[in-house]
């Protein structure tokens, strides 16, 4: 019974831990179908808001965004306006930006994962992004203040 007790507790402990977890930092987005490396997004909160940027990409480093004016993707806000809930991050918006499309999204961290779900209305998917500690704020010269793009 005493063993239940300390296992029950410490899964209480790690579930607190987690939900502290920020998610601000620097993230490697994987490719849905080759499970490559595809960018890197930089998490940053503004005016108690969490947006996502585009830092850098790992190939055609001039690609650029299927929506009005063509922006780059690199330097490209593709995440705003999400609040913390909890130990979710909801109530923001997540742009694809190959496919020019707006969607609803929701973020949470499970350990080094950042699970990134875009939606629109109940039906959605999931991306995992990986914790990326090799990039550094001192490689952005850029002030982060948020920019809609659309």
């Amino acid at each position: 019974m005493k063993k239940l007790l300390l296992v029950g507790f410490a899964l209480f402990l790690s579930q607190i831990s987690m939900a502290g977890e920020s998610i601000v930092g620097f993230w490697t987005t994987i490719d849905d179908e080759t499970k490559s490396p595809k960018s890197i997004v930089q998490i940053y909160e503004y005016q108690g808001k969490y947006f996502g940027r585009v830092v850098d990409l790992f190939k055609n480093k001039e690609a650029t965004a299927k929506i009005k004016g063509s922006p780059k993707i690199k330097g490209l806000d593709i995440i705003w306006d999400l609040k913390k809930n909890n130990h979710k991050y909801t109530g923001g918006e997540i742009l694809d930006p190959v496919k020019g499309k707006v969607y609803g999204c929701e973020i949470y961290r499970e350990g080094e994962k950042l699970i990134v779900r875009g939606k629109i209305a109940f039906l959605g998917r999931n991306q995992i992004w990986l914790r990326n500690t090799d990039f550094s704020s001192k490689n952005l010269t850029e002030n982060l203040i948020p920019v809609k793009p659309l």
